[in-house]
């Protein structure tokens, strides 16, 4: 017999089978069931059409009755990038934030090959704007939850991603909630040292968009001949023409990365929280409500200390705009080490079952700080830890180890473990413990 302590934990759905490779798959996710849903599009034929096919995967919080708003995590450019847009909906980490304010948690697959160009869908303006529209209605139909053709956005992008969350904000300034740009950006007026660029319009609405651009050090900072330094240039200039009109965005430096998004979330989440707070309507079809004033605080470009807006005696039209305290205090602790603090436990895992000597539970990842690992005790005494040891990821250690576009990895890991040492007919008790990324245990 096998005694189970009660403990606690989200049902972590896998792509069965599918491998990460450069050949993008044709065909939708495996067991993408409920919560989960996936639509795919095949490459459209008509002018101005998205010349890529594309899977629109989603998750939809199991006990919500009306969607709030869509976080949508979009990755960047090529083939590689591509693939890792499958795993994005399933991230446990940015579901809790989705999780809190009763929204959707979205992630695009573009199905650009190695040789293909990336504006084709990185523009909006080029049919991935139309598509993605497309997508929300057929999700809000197969999910039961039609509102999730109206309901504001929280864009998030990395590198070209970056590009099309911008340019989905722009063309959709009414809608976007807040927009968090990862190693790219667009331009919102001519200018002439990038005359490619082809501006999007700027309206009184857009203005009122909290931004961060985020990138890493080596992207034209340290670097200033490196393959990236791009990002700081465009960045500088979409961070004038905004500011200089009363635009409220920001500036984050990863002191630790070049273009990859690195410990980006631990400062991205708990500032789309700030910023979802402040901003999403309670009742449906109601308008975004403007981010509060009198809590921002600033800081110069590319300075390391910010203060309260009233102190800052910089000049604004190259400051940073922070919209509290606590999230400049995180920017601080951010741009100095990446080491944003948290004193919050992650909440306790759930459901655990034993059959044979297989045990199973549930868990939701620490708002603030994700999950990094399980500790397993058998009769009060330490049996494992699950993951066994620390695998290649991109920033702290996940649970769900991260590719370079911030999305977990396949195979998605399970919440499980054999007790290969259990004793037969031997009555046990478990306890299964939840340790954050900064090394905080669930509270049992």
């Amino acid at each position: 017999m096998m005694k189970i302590i009660p403990s606690i934990a989200l049902i972590v759905v896998s792509f069965a089978g599918l491998a990460f490779t450069q050949d993008f798959p044709r065909e939708m996710p495996a067991q993408t069931v409920p919560p989960y849903y996936a639509v795919r599009y095949e490459a459209g034929a008509a002018p101005g059409g998205l010349v890529y096919g594309v899977i629109y995967s989603i998750w939809v919080p199991p006990d919500v009755n009306t969607l709030r708003g869509v976080i949508v995590h979009q990755h960047g450019c090529g083939a590689g990038a591509g693939i890792t847009g499958l795993t994005g909906a399933f991230d446990l980490h940015w579901q809790a934030l989705a999780r809190k304010y009763d929204c959707a948690l979205l992630s695009p697959a573009y199905e650009q090959p190695s040789d293909g160009a990336c504006p084709l869908w990185a523009d909006p303006r080029n049919g991935s704007r139309e598509t993605f529209i497309k997508a929300l209605f057929d999700l809000g139909e197969k999910s039961g939850h039609p509102e999730l053709a109206s309901v504001p956005w929280a864009l998030w992008g990395h590198s070209g991603g970056a590009n099309w969350a911008g340019g989905m904000a722009f063309l959709h300034p009414e809608r976007t909630a807040a927009l968090w740009l990862n190693s790219g950006a667009v331009t919102v007026e001519p200018n002439p040292s990038l005359p490619s660029d082809k501006p999007y319009e700027l309206s009184p609405a857009g203005l009122m968009i909290p931004i961060m651009c985020n990138q890493g050090v080596q992207e034209g900072i340290s670097k200033p001949d490196g393959r990236f330094a791009h990002v700081l240039t465009r960045f500088q200039f979409l961070i004038r023409s905004l500011r200089s009109r009363g635009g409220l965005i920001g500036h984050a430096v990863d002191p630790l990365t070049e273009h990859a998004c690195g410990n980006q979330r631990y400062l991205a989440i708990p500032w789309f929280d700030a910023c979802l707070s402040a901003r999403l309507p309670e009742k449906n079809g109601d308008a975004l409500s403007p981010m509060p004033q009198d809590a921002a605080w600033l800081a110069p470009l590319l300075g390391g200390e910010a203060v309260p807006a009233a102190q800052y005696k910089g000049n604004i039209d190259q400051s940073v705009w922070l919209p509290n305290q606590k999230i400049a205090k995180a920017w601080m602790s951010y741009r100095k080490d990446t080491g944003v603090e948290d004193a919050t436990p992650p909440p306790a895992p759930r459901n655990l079952k034993v059959v044979g000597n297989k045990l199973s539970w549930t868990a939701e990842a620490d708002l603030e700080s994700g999950l990094s690992y399980f500790i397993i005790e058998r009769d009060g005494e330490f049996l494992a830890k699950v993951p066994e040891s620390d695998e290649l990821t991109q920033g702290r250690p996940l649970f769900q180890c991260l590719y370079n576009g911030d999305t977990p990895r396949q195979p998605l890991p399970e919440m499980s473990y054999t007790d290969q040492t259990a004793e037969a007919g031997v009555e046990h008790s478990y306890r299964i413990t939840a340790v954050n990324t900064v090394g905080l245990q669930s509270i049992q």
